[in-house]
């Protein structure tokens, strides 16, 4: 990419950008869908290396991707700090970070070409670095990291960590890196009619889009929006410019909810605020952050109420004002109580109104494919009833045979055939388990051959309605043995569903039919 090019494309834009150990990396914030805590993760056996799991995005099957894994570092532990970036391009991507840093806009001024940096990252993923006075934002390109995300197939899942060097290898080192910890405050800044307000991050639950619709409540204060649905939770909605007193504007592309946890009777409850638009993740000294001035406290700032500002801070010598929130004086005890009650209200009457819809289309309720469900470790899989032949006990040894395959366990004598097993846990690079009573045989037919698996558990026969059932997204490695996914929403269960003609490939299938 030539130096024009890459102030032509990239001057003007915003970009999300977030920390990946000591490097600052960004997207363009238009291919941001939201940004969300780390969800519950369902592992996938023999994925490509850079994938941690799948996750159940409001009925979307989200893969999950490490970018310290794609930029070749060793695995850090998530913490509060972990985020999710979500790319949509067509499908939906979900890639691990550090932490959050801001939203940027870009000058032509400041838009070098990757080449012209000397960077060392991986040059396929760049499109480009934005040179700041606090060192290099290093610009992602959303195709290439979406690709990087599912490699092809002969990628296979080895342990993590550092591959092909050591720990760094590939990135830039020191230029964007800065002290961290000290007497800071970390706050997400968003903007309202003009003016800039703030909440500590820790207040901060994550940050979403607006959804096409939003339920109604009726007779709610006028600054309660509504309710939606968010990951099988209710979630109620207000505006900020309705509960400061401020002009109302159409809802648009812009707008973001930023969700916060408020402390209730029977635990914390999650509060989404309507905001024109979501500005950066800011950390402050605390010597530029100043007490309300009395006059602001009792008047309100903006049309607001007063009581909700905790503080300002004076950034740029002075000539940026970000006035932070206070989440529990915006919604005082009996504030929480009512908007609880009327997101349950609303709740209700969602709740009738898909029933009806589900009495109008009833024949599609029938409309279901029926799985056996066994478990290893803590993941769960499906194959289609007529695939198992049977499902026997593991006896106390297994007969190795010479000249077998080295994918075979051993054999088994099933009423006199022998069946040759394959312990599905060394076949998913899982840790060996010792046997026990809970794990089964699983006699499926695998090309022209009978052959068996262990499984550490079979947990039932069920009936899977097909409206839950979509394609298994892009996983890259072998995860082609993952054929769709079950996404059970009201169970809080994912089923990854195989196909018995996948769990071995036509190698080792011909090597069975010798046998």
């Amino acid at each position: 990419m030539s130096a024009a090019l890459a102030q032509d494309t990239l001057a003007g834009r915003q970009f999300v950008t977030f920390w990946v150990q000591d490097e600052v990396f960004g997207v363009p914030l238009s291919e941001v869908q939201e940004i969300i805590r780390m969800p519950g993760l369902v592992r996938v056996p023999m994925a490509a290396a850079s994938l941690e799991g799948i996750a159940n995005l409001r009925g979307a099957v989200l893969p999950v991707t490490s970018l310290r894994r794609i930029f070749a570092l060793r695995d850090a532990p998530h913490d509060d700090a972990t985020r999710i970036v979500v790319i949509n391009r067509g499908a939906l991507s979900g890639f691990v970070v550090d932490r959050m840093a801001s939203v940027i806009t870009t000058e032509a001024h400041e838009i070098e070409p990757f080449a012209a940096a000397g960077q060392t990252v991986r040059s396929d993923l760049l499109q480009g670095v934005v040179k700041r006075d606090r060192g290099m934002i290093l610009l992602l390109d959303p195709d290439s990291l979406q690709e990087a995300a599912a490699p092809g197939e002969g990628a296979r899942r080895e342990g993590h960590g550092p591959r092909g060097g050591e720990e760094g290898a590939g990135l830039p080192r020191g230029a964007a890196a800065e002290a961290r910890g000290g007497d800071e405050l970390q706050l997400v800044s968003f903007e309202v009619e003009g003016q800039e307000y703030a909440f500590p991050i820790e207040d901060v639950q994550e940050i979403v889009q607006v959804p096409p619709r939003i339920n109604v409540v009726p007779r709610s204060e006028s600054h309660v929006m509504g309710v939606m649905t968010l990951r099988n939770r209710l979630l109620p909605l207000v505006s900020l410019r309705r509960m400061f007193g401020m002009p109302q504007a159409p809802l648009a592309e812009h707008n973001r909810i930023v969700v916060v946890a408020l402390a209730g009777p029977a635990g914390p409850v999650s509060v989404g605020i309507v905001m024109d638009a979501v500005k950066e993740v800011l950390r402050v000294p605390r010597a530029v952050v100043e007490a309300v001035p009395p006059l602001l406290a009792s008047s309100g700032q903006g049309g607001g109420r007063g009581g909700e500002l905790e503080a300002i801070c004076r950034l740029e010598q002075g000539r940026r004002l970000v006035t932070i929130l206070s989440v529990s004086r915006m919604f005082p005890e009996e504030a929480r109580e009512r908007l609880l009650g009327e997101g349950m209200a609303a709740q209700a009457a969602a709740e009738e109104e898909a029933m009806a819809q589900q009495d109008q289309g009833g024949a599609a309720a029938d409309d279901e494919e029926q799985f056996v469900v066994f478990r290893l470790g803590h993941e769960e899989y499906g194959v289609p009833i007529g695939a198992v032949q049977e499902i026997v006990r593991v006896p106390e040894q297994l007969t190795r045979m010479p000249r077998t395959p080295d994918f075979i366990e051993g054999v088994v004598n099933l009423r006199g055939v022998v069946l040759p097993v394959v312990d599905q846990r060394r076949r998913f690079g899982m840790p060996d388990m010792a046997r026990n009573d809970r794990q089964r045989i699983m006699v499926l037919m695998v090309g022209q051959a009978r052959t068996g698996f262990i499984v550490d558990s079979v947990v039932e026969v069920l009936k899977v309605p097909r409206a839950t059932i979509g394609p298994a997204p892009r996983l890259g490695g072998g995860a082609r043995l993952i054929d769709r996914v079950a996404n059970l929403e009201k169970q809080k269960r994912m089923l990854q569903l195989l196909e018995a003609g996948h769990l071995l490939d036509l190698e080792e299938q011909g090597a069975l039919n010798e046998l």
